[in-house]
């Protein structure tokens, strides 16, 4: 989106969404491309990727564990009932 197009969105100053942004782009998370006068700005998915496959990734197998028993547990409380 253009950041105009994003201005328009949110209740905020074209300034206050160009700070934002900046904070973003400084991040690695946006990145931006000009066109004339039109600032286009686009998601950069490879650091939310690095940041999932670090911090969520190993924590997320566990819990899934658990809920399949609970599944499989009780779905066999249902047949023997």
């Amino acid at each position: 989106m253009t950041t105009g197009d994003l201005a328009d969105r949110f209740d905020l100053s074209r300034f206050g969404v160009m700070k934002h942004l900046g904070v973003l782009v400084d991040a690695g998370l946006v990145t931006v491309r000009r066109e004339g006068r039109q600032r286009w700005n686009a998601l950069n998915p490879m650091p939310i990727h690095q940041i999932y496959r670090r911090w969520i990734k190993p924590f997320e197998t566990a819990p899934a564990d658990r809920l399949l028993r609970l599944k499989r547990h009780a779905e066999n409380q249902e047949e023997s009932g």
